[in-house]
């Protein structure tokens, strides 16, 4: 699973700002939270693969960027651009509670990892309520 959805994070963050292959590994082990850190045999054939394809280039300071082709590519299979937020409640709403899910997941399969998180989990469900309390 995580595989299939590598060539879509790396365009996500070649659109944000150029990398070269390590900074794409280690910002993927931290979008992560430490749960994945895909090897250096998966990214840079990844990385060659997408240059051949057109859909990136390396630029001489070793960084990839994308290119027309590749920003084209650079959508989600729904139609939800990677380099834009939420554009809607109903699509923020949404997002919301895919990360609840994922959440919900972790602590079910590495507590340890989500519990330093507790208080600022708690704060945000914590508005979230009072938001709907005073209304």
């Amino acid at each position: 699973m995580r595989r299939g959805w590598l060539r879509p994070w790396v365009i996500s963050m070649i659109t944000r700002s150029p990398k070269n292959g390590a900074e794409i590994i280690d910002e993927i082990e931290k979008m992560s939270w430490g749960g994945w850190r895909p090897s250096p045999g998966s990214i840079y054939p990844l990385l060659d693969q997408m240059v051949q394809e057109g859909a990136i280039r390396k630029r001489e300071d070793g960084r990839y960027e994308l290119t027309d082709k590749g920003k084209d590519e650079g959508t989600f299979p729904f139609g939800f651009p990677f380099s834009q937020r939420p554009n809607s409640v109903d699509s923020m709403v949404s997002e919301m509670k895919d990360f609840v899910s994922y959440f919900e997941d972790l602590a079910k399969s590495n507590a340890p990892k989500i519990a330093e998180y507790k208080d600022k989990l708690k704060e945000v469900a914590e508005r979230l309520t009072r938001l709907f309390e005073q209304n």
